[in-house]
């Protein structure tokens, strides 16, 4: 549906694919008609979050969720009670081939990272240390190492970076020898 000026009267053409004809109405015969739309949008808190009363200018910190044109704020753990979802915790490990000095590798890391501190034996079970308390890097034998780290974005970006840098320097090891 859509509104046509044809030789100058305006007419309101509603066509569709059926075998019926076209129906044109004249501009006189459309009754005239306003919308008004609210722009404020509001958000109920519910279950945890609904516990505690907020101050005015107090903020709240919890997931958005918008269902038949009402948004809700709800915390986290209330996710499943509303949904399917659930959220869990995913503890990655990756283990990389590396002939490498494993002093050298923790070296290598000092130089790329800010924060790379050794690990006492008796917690890691072995040679290890941990990359921006995100991630731990731990000796497994004399020709493979172990990462490992709680999933979320910011650990994962560390993980990455910490795998490109040992290739790197897999790749500088087997290029000198």
């Amino acid at each position: 549906m859509f509104m046509a000026d044809i030789a100058g009267v305006r007419v309101l053409y509603t066509g569709d694919y059926s075998r019926e004809e076209d129906c044109h109405l004249c501009a006189t015969e459309i009754p005239q008609f306003s919308l008004y739309f609210n722009s404020e949008k509001m958000a109920k808190t519910i279950r945890r979050l609904a516990e505690k009363t907020l101050e005015v200018g107090e903020s709240v910190s919890g997931l958005l969720v918008k269902k038949a044109f009402t948004c809700q704020i709800m915390a986290l753990d209330d996710l499943h009670v509303f949904s399917q979802l659930s959220t869990e915790n995913i503890s990655q490990r990756i283990t990389i081939a590396y002939n490498g000095a494993f002093g050298v590798l923790k070296h290598r890391l000092k130089q790329i990272f800010e924060s790379v501190e050794s690990l006492p034996d008796e917690e890691s079970e072995g040679p290890a240390f941990r990359v921006h308390e995100r991630l731990t890097v731990k000796y497994e034998s004399e020709k493979h190492i172990s990462l490992h780290w709680r999933s979320d974005p910011i650990s994962d970006m560390v993980s990455n970076s910490v795998i490109i840098s040992i290739l790197l320097i897999l790749i500088l090891i087997t290029s000198y020898c």
